[in-house]
C-alpha cells in the first residue's frame, strides 16, 4: 500500500505577485519535499518586481508560468492547474512554505473518498520565526462528510490556500474558478465547492508556515470597515457558487444560510456598524443581525463556555448603543486578525475563554 502511496503524482501550484522576497523560500519548501513524485508549478501573475528572475534561477526544476497581464487569484490558479498532472493539487501562496514532511503526511491520511485534505499551519512573522498557530488549536477541523454544514450555514472549519490539498477529480468538476468573481480569495472558492464532490480529510499537525507581515493582512483598524465589506460580498459569492454547484449534485442550498454563520455575521455587523451607507444589504438590523449571530453561536462546534461568550458578543454589538457596539466590534475583529502587537494579547484572551 505504502509503496504505492509513496508514487501518487503531486502538483504544488505556486501563486506568486510581486512577493520575490519571499519567493525563494517558497519553492525551495515545495523542491525539498520528502515524497518523490512532486511537480512544482510557479505562475507569475505579471509582477513588477525581481519574481522573473527568481523563477528563472530554477531552470527545469519548476514549471514557471509568467503571465502578461495580471489576472489575481483565481486566474493565477486556473493558470496552474491547466499544466498539472498530480492527482493531489496543492495551491501555495508565494510568501507562504510547507515543511519537508507535508505532502508525504497528506498522502499519507488520504484516503479513497477525500476530495479535500486540511492541516494546520505555523503562523510566522517576515523572519519566519513562529508566532502562532492557524486555525488555532481550540477550533476543531469540520472533518468527513461537511455538506451538512455547507447547507445550513454555507461554511465549515477549514483554513486557507496553503493549508489545503485537493483530488485531482473534485478539482475537474469544479474548475475554472469564476476569475472576476475570486479575484482575491479564491481558496474560498475551492473550499466551499470541493467537499461536494468527496469527504474533508483534517490533519492536525503543522505542516506549513503561514506568513504574516504588513502587505497581506489588510488588517488595519481604519480599514475595517472595507475588509469587513469585502468579506461579506465575498460570502455572497460563494454562497452563489455553493447553489450553482450543489444543484448540480441534487441538492438546494436554503436562502438564508448566511444568517446560521457567526463568521459572516460578524463580519456583517461590523460593515453595518461602521459605514451603514455603504453597507451591501440595505434592510439589515443591528438587533436581527445580533439575534441571529446569538442563535448561532450556540449552535457552534466548540466549549460551551465559548459558545456563551460568542452569543453575549453578538447581542452586546446589536443591543447596546452604537458607540459601544463599535467599540466591542473592533476589539474582536482586530484581535482576532492578530497584528503582532495584539498577538500577546488575543493568546491571553483566548486561553482564558478555553
Amino acid at each position: 500500500m505504502h509503496s504505492m502511496q509513496d508514487h501518487v503524482p503531486v502538483s504544488i501550484i505556486i501563486a506568486n505577485y510581486n512577493y520575490a522576497r519571499f519567493l525563494k523560500r517558497c519553492i525551495d519548501s515545495a523542491l525539498e519535499q520528502s515524497h518523490d513524485n512532486v511537480e512544482v508549478i510557479v505562475v507569475d501573475d505579471a509582477s513588477a518586481d525581481d519574481s522573473a528572475g527568481v523563477i528563472a534561477a530554477y531552470g527545469s526544476r519548476i514549471k514557471g508560468l509568467l503571465k502578461e497581464r495580471n489576472g489575481g487569484h483565481a486566474a493565477a490558479f486556473n493558470t496552474g492547474f491547466a499544466v498539472s498532472r498530480g492527482q493531489i493539487v496543492l495551491f501555495l501562496d508565494a510568501d507562504d512554505y510547507l515543511y519537508p514532511n507535508a505532502v508525504s503526511e497528506i498522502v499519507e491520511a488520504w484516503d479513497g473518498d477525500t476530495a479535500q485534505a486540511q492541516f494546520r499551519l505555523h503562523i510566522v512573522d517576515e523572519r519566519q520565526r513562529v508566532k502562532d498557530v492557524f486555525p488555532p488549536q481550540e477550533f476543531p477541523f469540520d472533518s468527513g462528510d461537511v455538506t451538512p454544514q455547507l447547507l445550513q450555514k454555507g461554511r465549515y472549519q477549514t483554513t486557507v490556500t496553503s493549508g489545503l490539498a485537493f483530488r485531482r477529480s473534485a478539482l475537474e468538476a469544479v474548475m475554472p474558478i469564476p476569475e472576476t468573481d475570486f479575484r482575491q480569495g479564491a481558496d474560498g472558492y475551492l473550499v466551499t465547492v470541493a467537499p461536494l464532490h468527496g469527504t474533508v480529510t483534517s490533519i492536525d499537525s503543522c505542516l506549513g508556515a503561514y506568513r504574516m507581515h504588513g502587505a497581506n493582512h489588510s488588517v488595519f483598524a481604519e480599514k475595517l470597515g472595507q475588509r469587513a465589506r469585502w468579506r461579506v460580498e465575498h460570502d455572497f459569492r460563494r454562497l452563489e457558487a455553493l447553489s450553482d454547484q450543489a444543484a448540480e449534485v441534487g441538492l438546494t442550498v436554503p436562502p438564508d444560510v448566511s444568517l446560521h454563520d457567526t463568521v459572516h455575521l460578524e463580519e456583517r455587523l461590523a460593515s453595518l456598524c461602521i459605514d451603514r451607507d455603504r453597507h451591501p444589504v440595505p434592510n439589515d438590523s443591528r438587533h436581527t443581525l445580533g439575534a441571529a449571530g446569538a442563535v448561532a453561536s450556540l449552535e457552534m462546534n466548540v466549549s460551551l463556555r465559548r459558545r456563551a461568550v460568542l452569543a453575549a458578543w453578538f447581542l452586546s454589538v446589536g443591543f447596546l448603543p452604537r458607540r459601544m457596539a463599535k467599540a466591542l466590534l473592533s476589539w474582536k475583529l482586530v484581535a482576532s486578525s492578530r497584528p503582532a502587537f495584539l498577538l500577546r494579547l488575543s493568546k491571553t484572551i483566548r486561553h482564558a475563554m478555553g
